[in-house]
């Protein structure tokens, strides 16, 4: 009787397993992170329950961060006040060099006054970027010590779970953003 009950439990276990919504293999893994702001620490534990869009940038981007957040600040704008309480846009910079926390919250704001401008150690930074998938490459200085960083263009749309659900690539229309927050909200 013993072997059937623990058979029978090993079989229910097998079958609730089985019951979890399944990650989209194409997904890259993802993780969770704790970087600076202006208003302090940004901690993904800390904002569980809340759909995080994320993107990887920096503020000396000459065109394509600014399509970018200009496209998530839209989409910030299209939800309503409740919604918008339970959704994070924050640009994780790429360039911690040149990006201090008060250039990236003043960068931000331009864009949404909600939206988070955080940043780390280029080791952090590093770590995280490939987590999610990201590349991005510092090209050599200029006579001047300007330089661009070449980088990913997705925006990572992290489930209230915390886990990586979707990622948007850059040119998605506002409702196709608004559409896949709605989705996880």
């Amino acid at each position: 009787m013993k072997k059937f009950a623990l058979m029978a439990l090993a079989l229910a276990m097998t079958l609730l397993i089985g019951c979890q919504q399944a990650r989209d293999p194409k997904l890259p893994v993802g993780a969770d992170f704790v970087l600076q702001s202006a208003d302090g620490p940004v901690d993904s534990k800390a904002l569980r329950g809340k759909v995080l869009l994320v993107y990887f940038g920096y503020t000396n981007c000459p065109d394509v961060c600014p399509a970018s957040l200009a496209s998530g600040g839209q989409a910030l704008k299209a939800l309503s006040g409740e919604e918008r309480s339970r959704v994070k846009l924050i640009m994780i910079s790429v360039d911690p060099e040149r990006d201090s926390v008060k250039h990236l919250k003043e960068y931000t704001a331009f864009f949404h006054p909600e939206m988070i401008g955080a940043t780390g150690t280029v080791e952090e930074i590093a770590t995280l970027a490939k987590a999610y998938g990201a590349g991005y490459i510092l090209q050599p200085k200029r006579a001047d010590g300007s330089y661009a960083v070449d980088h990913t263009t997705s925006t990572y749309v992290i489930g209230p779970d915390g886990k990586l659900a979707s990622v948007l690539e850059l040119g998605a229309p506002t409702d196709k953003v608004v559409a896949a927050v709605r989705k996880l909200l």
